[in-house]
């Protein structure tokens, strides 16, 4: 086994093209692991906390790209370096992407030189430049979406205020997902258009109510991404408060959603008194927020992702025959009723000794929503779900949705613990996300249900690249019990062990 780096100096790629061109390498024979990134000190924290700031990388700056590779003896680490190369000379694929080129601007200035029409700027670049480059497009009179993350916060708020004083969008810093007037940005996935409008702190809630609304028959105008931190004190939901101005003002916006974790009490108010005076039906989904100030604000408080596009497409078939709805969130349930003859199948399949559940997710609002329906329904403490796409769990690797390869190695090691009697898992969908997860994802299901029961959800559409019903229809031959949405797939997790009534 063999650790090496090297570092092409002066070289910048984007993140989400790093990390195909990581899995890519890891991918390859006597390969084990593979990192690339850029040199910036946040990610060489990252590389040596992992133990993989090695060679040249020490020496990296944040202008230079960085690859790490640990192979085994039937390899050289020069072999895969010279594959990099190639990789990142003639542009790694990223499946399903809008509007990509091998030759891309490196700077908003020269975008903007190159399609002086644009009225919307996307930019992931390293935290530390990312600020400069939004500045630049704010001051051309462009929109931003700010992929990037590890900007400080004193930033967020001075590019969202001079955003909102030229009547301009800032999504993010840290904007996984959006979908602009049918134009998917980020990780985002194909659904129709429609006359629900969703604004959201959450990329992968946003994700999980588009395409429930889409599975529904329903459609989406546009789906607005703020950033993880806009709802905070500190930035105080500028960027949530112009989004749902612009649904408001938006003619084919019928319905408007609001989606985040909790958000600061001083800021909810605000946010909720925004929406409600827009005199379109609201419904919020604040995870693990006070569902009874939502309805007392005059907005629909739904307490899943299931529930709040169920809600939303009831209200905008109301609104289609131009009459509205009392919708009672008291009334309201975490998830669709779980299937009594698949729980009981499932239970006579499990082996003595093994009760517990252990989630391993890749989309964190997904992961703390199945949290959620576990509190809900009194699960013990003793069944876990983990965040894979935390950063202790991918430091120096690309991002789960992309890269399976850490919930694999999880899966077979939970799945030999006798203990273990449920692995629950996300499959995302989308554009950017890994091109055929039901590829690397049956073998491993295959060799651990004679174990252990394997329960999930896919988050995705017959439209998406990888054709979510192909998908689900693989995983299901392969022996994973799918459910209709995470919140029913946490509930049925549960109620096979017996953890939950």
């Amino acid at each position: 086994m063999a650790l090496a780096a090297r570092v092409e100096r002066g070289l910048y790629k984007d993140s989400v093209v790093l990390m195909r061109v990581a899995e890519a390498l890891t991918r390859l024979a006597g390969v084990r692991e593979a990192a690339v990134l850029m040199g910036t000190p946040a990610n060489k924290d990252v590389l040596d906390a992992a133990g993989r700031l090695t060679g040249d990388a020490k020496t990296a700056g944040p202008e230079d790209l960085v690859i790490v590779v640990e192979t085994d003896d039937s390899v050289t680490a020069d072999t895969v370096f010279a594959h990099a190369a190639d990789l990142l000379t003639r542009g790694a694929p990223v499946p399903g992407a809008v509007g990509v080129t091998p030759d891309r601007p490196r700077s908003a200035a020269r975008a903007l030189a190159r399609w002086p029409d644009a009225t919307l700027v996307a930019i992931s670049t390293p935290g530390a430049y990312a600020g400069a480059e939004a500045l630049k497009a704010l001051r051309r009179g462009r929109h931003v979406f700010l992929f990037s993350d590890h900007v400080p916060v004193e930033q967020e708020v001075m590019l969202k205020q001079l955003a909102e004083k030229k009547g301009l969008l800032v999504m993010g810093p840290d904007c996984g997902t959006a979908i602009i007037a049918g134009t998917p940005l980020g990780f985002a996935n194909a659904v129709r258009r429609g006359r629900i409008g969703l604004v959201g702190a959450s990329g992968t809630g946003l994700q999980q109510v588009s395409c429930l609304v889409h599975q529904l028959g329903a459609g989406v105008s546009h789906v607005i991404g703020t950033g993880s931190r806009d709802l905070s004190d500190a930035v105080g939901g500028v960027t949530m408060r112009q989004g749902i101005d612009a649904l408001a003002r938006d003619p084919m916006t019928d319905v408007i959603v609001l989606v985040s974790k909790p958000p600061s009490p001083a800021v909810a108010g605000t946010v909720l008194t925004r929406a409600v005076a827009t005199g379109k039906p609201v419904v919020v989904m604040f995870l693990g927020g006070d569902a009874e100030a939502v309805s007392r604000a005059g907005a629909v408080a739904a307490r899943s992702l299931e529930e709040a596009a169920r809600a939303a497409v009831v209200l905008a078939r109301a609104a289609a025959l131009n009459r509205r709805l009392d919708l009672q969130p008291a009334a309201a349930t975490m998830a669709a009723p779980v299937d009594a003859v698949v729980i009981a199948r499932a239970r006579a399949r499990l082996r003595r000794g093994r009760h517990r559940i252990r989630g391993l997710y890749s989309g964190g609002t997904l992961a703390t929503e199945a949290r959620l329906v576990w509190r809900h329904a009194g699960v013990s403490d003793e069944h876990t779900v983990l965040d894979m796409g935390g950063e202790e769990f991918t430091a120096g690797r690309p991002h789960p949705m992309i890269d399976y390869r850490a919930r694999i190695d999880r899966m077979r090691r939970e799945a030999s613990d006798p203990a273990v009697a449920v692995l629950l898992l996300d499959v995302v969908l989308g554009f950017g996300a890994h091109p055929d997860p039901a590829e690397v994802l049956v073998p491993v299901v295959r060799d651990t249900v004679s174990d252990v029961i394997v329960v999930g959800s896919i988050c995705g559409t017959e439209d998406d690249p990888q054709r979510a019903p192909a998908q689900a229809a693989r995983l299901r031959d392969a022996g994973m019990i799918l459910a209709p949405s995470n919140a029913a797939a946490a509930a049925l997790a549960a109620a096979i062990v017996g953890a939950a009534s």
